[in-house]
């Protein structure tokens, strides 16, 4: 994997909304955090919307296209996940933005660009988004840590620890994943292109258990997985259980029943509190309940 140049004080950020529109105070807070240390390029049009979306398909696809390959912007961070950039992912750029390349950051629904640019063998950032960077209730201090040593540091040493065991083992491996909707449309899109030796690590919110069963079933059914040395899972929020009282510890033990290869959970990224920023394309091992970047 390629790693983009890091970030310093004083480097341009471009500051996109490729999926759903955003809480403009949330945004505006997080906005004036990244403004304390990076020069800012933002649109006016990424306070449009068009129903679920940040606007239509040509101003976020030219918004985005823009930013990726500007010859002065360093990093593209994303205003906020939701819904809707797969929709432009085929309209953008990517052969420019491979040959120079810079950092891609978010989480949720950026999980496709993140897999874009780990298909094309560039690593990405995921991170909180710009709303979740102000967001109250949330650990703040921990969150924004992450997000500045991922960009400014992007190889510093990082650890998960204490992670469950659902099926032992030990994996070295490069770190790909992020939210498992998004996993699951990319390989239903043709676009999922796991390096060898993938760690895959996985995330969702306000999804059915049976329905994060049916996405892991596809994923394993459609020979997805046969890169994937390891599963790490991360937090599931807002996942309730049926009436039939099924609840995602179930899914995810039972996956790993029969996967295959060595899957932890409980790692501290996802839409909870707690989103540690990480480099989608690092090499890690993983030795029994720990996860090391290195």
């Amino acid at each position: 994997m390629r790693f983009p140049p890091p970030l310093e004080p004083g480097a341009r950020i471009a500051v996109v909304a490729p999926a759903s529109p955003f809480p403009r105070e949330e945004f505006l807070a997080g906005l004036a955090w990244l403004h304390g240390r990076y020069r800012l390029d933002v649109h006016p049009g990424i306070f449009a919307r068009r129903g679920y979306l940040a606007g239509d398909d040509a101003r976020r696809a030219e918004e985005l296209s823009r930013a990726l390959v500007a010859k002065d912007v360093r990093a593209v961070v994303c205003a906020r996940g939701g819904y809707g950039t797969l929709r432009v992912l085929g309209a953008l750029p990517w052969d420019a933005w491979a040959a120079e390349p810079k950092w891609i950051v978010g989480f949720s629904d950026v999980t496709s660009l993140l897999l874009e640019a780990a298909g094309r063998g560039v690593a990405a950032v995921h991170a909180p988004n710009v709303t979740g960077l102000s967001r109250a209730g949330t650990p703040l201090g921990l969150n924004r840590g992450a997000w500045l040593a991922a960009l400014e540091h992007p190889e510093r040493p990082q650890t998960w620890d204490g992670l469950e065991i659902l099926s032992a083992g030990d994996a070295d491996g490069v770190v790909v994943g992020g939210n498992l909707t998004l996993v699951a449309s990319m390989a239903m899109a043709g676009r999922l292109r796991l390096p060898p030796a993938t760690i895959l690590v996985l995330e969702d919110v306000t999804e059915r258990p049976y329905r994060v069963d049916r996405m892991l079933a596809a994923l394993r059914l459609g020979g997805h997985l046969r890169n994937v040395v390891a599963v790490v899972f991360g937090g599931f929020e807002e996942c309730h259980a049926g009436i039939d009282g099924v609840g995602v510890p179930e899914v995810l033990a039972d996956f790993a029943h029969g996967v295959g290869v060595p899957v932890v959970a409980g790692a501290p990224f996802g839409h909870g509190a707690r989103n540690d920023a990480f480099v989608v394309g690092r090499r890690a091992e993983l030795r029994g309940a720990r996860l090391g970047f290195r």
